[in-house]
């Protein structure tokens, strides 16, 4: 039987966002009121001088120091900012709340970091979680990854507009691209790494299969395109896998998926649910 007090642990999700961008306002507004949920946001992270915007939750603080977090009783500190957030919050946050939940994936790309990051979640009994983001949910090629994989390929294909502010545009005039163009071919470290905004993806299916270095990787500016397509396929000692997710870009930032903010909110809610699918 468990116990009353694990029970009431259960009643209210604490959480805190790093970062007040276009991904953080799109999981605010599909969280809906706190009032109404098991889940409160209790503090935004932004760096100093970042003022207040009119769409966080007035109970939410704002804090700027990751020293701060000690003070939160957060359960989770949720990352929607950027690679140097990652590095600037993790330690903090994986040593104030259970879990730290990365969406800037690109960030693990640097080896020391992430280990740096494994043996603090190691340290503090806390978990280092990397969010599915756009991809939804890898489950299959983690599962799959068990045994042997011979091969991974991550496919992006976006419109040009997504591309603009990469390193694409010394490759083409993304504004007059009349065909789809491989603006990017080779390992997945390096594309996360060039494209962060864009193919922070490819980390997630690299780390849930064949690993940075041998994850292969293709990106495509595509005039075509109207939704920001992902095309997994995996072979190995389970069988075949092809995965093909089309996402609906996000509104405010076409470089990200509305997927994205999904996913997160999912996995905040699965955290209260008496039924986890």
């Amino acid at each position: 039987m468990v116990s009353e007090d694990i029970k009431s642990t259960r009643n209210r999700l604490r959480i805190c966002l790093v970062g007040s961008g276009a991904i953080a306002r799109r999981v605010v507004e599909l969280l809906g009121p706190s009032s109404t949920s098991s889940i409160e946001l209790v503090a935004i992270a932004v760096p100093p001088g970042v003022k207040r915007q009119s769409w966080w939750p007035e109970e939410t603080v704002q804090i700027s120091d990751p020293n701060a977090l000690a003070t939160l009783d957060a359960d989770i500190v949720l990352e929607v900012a950027s690679r140097e957030a990652v590095s600037q919050w993790g330690f903090h946050a994986l040593k104030a709340a259970r879990k730290f939940v990365i969406c800037s994936a690109s960030a693990l790309t640097d080896d020391h970091l992430r280990s740096s990051l494994e043996n603090a979640a190691r340290s503090f009994g806390s978990q280092l979680i990397l969010a599915h983001g756009a991809l939804g949910g890898l489950h299959a090629l983690s599962a799959a990854s068990t045994l042997a994989l011979h091969e991974v390929v991550h496919s992006i294909r976006k419109h040009p507009d997504a591309w603009k502010g990469t390193p694409a545009e010394a490759i083409a005039d993304l504004s007059s691209l009349k065909e789809a163009l491989t603006i990017y071919e080779g390992g997945a470290r390096d594309a996360a790494s060039s494209f962060p905004a864009n193919a922070n993806a490819v980390v997630i299916s690299s780390l849930a299969g064949l690993g940075l270095d041998r994850t292969r990787v293709q990106l495509v500016a595509d005039p075509s395109a109207r939704r920001n397509i992902h095309s997994i396929r995996a072979i190995g000692v389970f069988g075949n896998l092809d995965l093909t997710i089309e996402n609906e870009p996000m509104q405010t930032n076409p470089k990200t998926s509305e997927m994205t903010a999904l996913s997160l909110v999912r996995l905040l809610e699965s955290e209260m649910s008496s039924l986890v699918v």
